[in-house]
């Protein structure tokens, strides 16, 4: 199997949207689509006429089982005006929005369309958290692993207890991911929970308060973490605060053929790496402490690009537990195995460190609509590199960036690498 490949032409970003993540009791996919396409419209510079929009792919992982509707994609193509536009919804778990990316990159590569818009939503609070889990269990191998007990939050249980015994991180340190996650998320009005873990702490305590119950005694938020009443066990060794939530959203971006993007802005990023691999489900796997799809994913971003992981300056990557980013930035080469707990715990990878990983708050707490999410990740790297990230954004300079999204335990992962010119 070829090794080294390029993209046949150029391909831009020139605009990005997302709806407000959350749980929205009144709200149906279609409407939270509508929202991103809404801010995508306000994001492109130089206007953008949607008739020049020539087909749609939408990363949607079960709109089946959490809306007991299928065919999405050309339903949200109806919603937002663009019929009668080829529509494709693109389904890989929660890799599904990575993939409708990279299926658009392909698309303008290939030749065969100048102008695509990516997708990606889920509504998924219509269903009770038993339903949700047993409908995110169906992207596991289900003859021979749910049998045997394991939903998500066992799986990556696994691989933290597995990561523990192999490199000496205690529990304790998956507690750094969460903490500067839920920092970031305080800083961007779209996050499903736009609050630091201290103010998490202090409103739990005032409620405690209010109700008349006894007032908890946690001074830190160390304390409150390592506290079962605060913070209770998953799945040891992850706890509440180590695990993405339920989310509705939808998230959006514009791709052109590169030799068109000044039509749309004068500052487009280019997306210059993509990279897509597979793998067993987890129980086939010689190891659990690594991603194996992740590196060669990775491995062909790079390459394609023509870049090494040391020119990466930020990264949003799959954070749907805290030991999947540690994973994460071990796998894309940003750290050594058996690294990556201690960047976090250094600051390496907080918003003013050396490698910003998740300044959007990441899955965990800037939430995860699983179908959304890959494109959600492309929206906050679009903002970062273009200056537009407001309260959050890094300070350094961010010529090259990328996005990780994973499916399952791993089972597909797909990498994109950014580039800004100007």
């Amino acid at each position: 199997m070829p090794t080294s490949r390029k993209l046949g032409r150029g391909v831009a970003m020139v605009g990005a949207g997302m709806s407000r993540f959350g749980a929205f009791a009144g709200k149906n996919s279609r409407d939270l689509f509508v929202e991103a396409f809404k801010e995508i419209k306000k994001s492109v510079d130089k206007e953008l006429d949607p008739s020049l929009i020539e087909t749609l792919y939408i990363g949607n992982f079960s709109s089946d089982q959490f809306e007991h509707q299928a065919h999405i994609a050309p339903l949200l193509a109806d919603a937002v005006g663009l019929l009668p536009r080829p529509a494709t919804r693109v389904e890989d778990a929660c890799a599904s929005g990575g993939v409708a990316l990279r299926q658009g990159v392909m698309a303008i590569a290939s030749g065969l369309y100048d102008v695509v818009l990516v997708g990606g939503a889920e509504k998924m609070t219509a269903l009770n958290t038993a339903a949700v889990t047993e409908a995110l269990a169906t992207a596991a191998d289900v003859p021979y692993e749910i049998p045997a007990g394991f939903t998500f939050p066992g799986f990556y249980a696994a691989m933290a207890s597995a990561y523990m015994h192999r490199y000496g991180m205690k529990s304790k340190h998956l507690m750094n991911v969460a903490i500067k996650n839920h920092d970031n998320a305080a800083l961007n009005p779209n996050a499903q929970f736009g609050m630091t873990i201290q103010n998490w702490m202090e409103g739990r305590i005032a409620s405690a308060v209010k109700k008349g119950k006894p007032k908890p005694t946690w001074s830190t938020i160390w304390d409150f973490l390592h506290d079962e009443s605060g913070n209770p066990t998953v799945a040891w060794p992850l706890r509440l605060f180590d695990c993405s939530p339920i989310t509705d959203g939808a998230a959006a971006i514009l791709l052109v053929a590169e030799e068109r993007a000044h039509e749309f802005t004068d500052h487009p990023i280019h997306i210059i790496g993509s990279g897509q691999a597979s793998d067993s489900a987890l129980h086939g796997r010689p190891g659990l402490t690594t991603i194996p799809a992740a590196k060669i994913a990775a491995s062909q971003a790079y390459e394609m690009a023509g870049v090494t992981r040391d020119d990466i300056r930020i990264a949003e990557v799959h954070d749907c537990f805290t030991i999947a980013e540690v994973i994460a930035s071990e796998d894309l080469g940003f750290f050594a195995p058996g690294e990556g707990f201690k960047a976090a715990e250094d600051g390496m990878t907080a918003r003013n460190g050396a490698k910003p990983i998740n300044t959007s708050g990441g899955l965990k707490a800037k939430g995860h609509p699983v179908g959304a999410s890959g494109v959600a990740q492309a929206v906050e790297v679009w903002k970062q590199m273009r200056g537009q990230a407001e309260a959050r954004q890094v300070e350094m300079d961010i010529p090259l960036a990328l996005t990780h999204n994973v499916g399952a335990t791993g089972s597909t992962c797909v990498v994109h690498v950014y580039e800004r010119r100007n």
